[in-house]
């Protein structure tokens, strides 16, 4: 019997998955969570054999979930479901020890299928995502892309300088360069233009 901990803010998409993931053999559900935050205290309480955190989410990305989640438990085994792959994000996740990247349109039974392959201890990406994740044409550092992603959430420069543990004056330098390399005359144009080529 494998268990999961499943994290999607989609309620329908997450309530579809908590029964359909039994039905396609041993998995146990122990949890469910709508956001990063809920994640890590159901993972806490619940801990799963694998947790299945999904990327695309409001406050805490699934990136921002899984980095609170490894520092507290180093040895959690993370599938993360994706809508579209962005540039550098697969990168990024690898980094932190996510051992499995799946779409998010994937058949239920090949989730399960990706889900028991993990807890034997195996990774695995999807091949569309890896393909994606391959053409990296994004010319903006981890960072600025950190600092537009929650601009695009509409929060001002000392929320954000906040939210990610920088100075105020860091924070601007990151989006004076940001600006500069996508030629636009806010931040918030920015973080449109980089949205819009996938590159949050």
């Amino acid at each position: 019997m494998t268990t999961v901990v499943l994290a999607d803010d989609e309620a329908l998409l997450r309530k579809a998955m908590a029964a359909l993931l039994p039905l396609e053999g041993e998995i146990t559900v122990l949890a469910e969570a709508h956001d990063g935050e809920s994640a890590g205290d159901a993972t806490q309480r619940h801990p799963p054999d694998v947790l299945v955190v999904d990327l695309e989410r409001p406050g805490v990305d699934g990136l921002g979930a899984v980095a609170r989640i490894r520092a507290e438990l180093p040895g959690q085994v993370i599938l993360m479901l994706t809508r579209h792959a962005r540039p550098g994000v697969l990168r990024k996740a690898l980094k932190l020890g996510v051992q499995g990247f799946v779409s998010k349109a994937a058949d239920p039974s090949h989730i399960a299928t990706v889900i028991k392959t993990l807890h034997g201890g195996k990774r695995w990406v999807d091949p569309d995502v890896s393909a994606l994740a391959v053409v990296d044409d994004c010319p903006l550092t981890d960072r600025e892309v950190d600092v537009l992603r929650v601009t695009s959430e509409g929060y001002s420069v000392a929320d954000i300088a906040a939210r990610l543990h920088l100075a105020e004056g860091t924070v601007r330098n990151y989006l004076s360069n940001a600006m500069q390399k996508t030629q636009t005359r806010t931040r918030h144009e920015a973080a449109r233009y980089a949205r819009e080529h996938d590159w949050l």
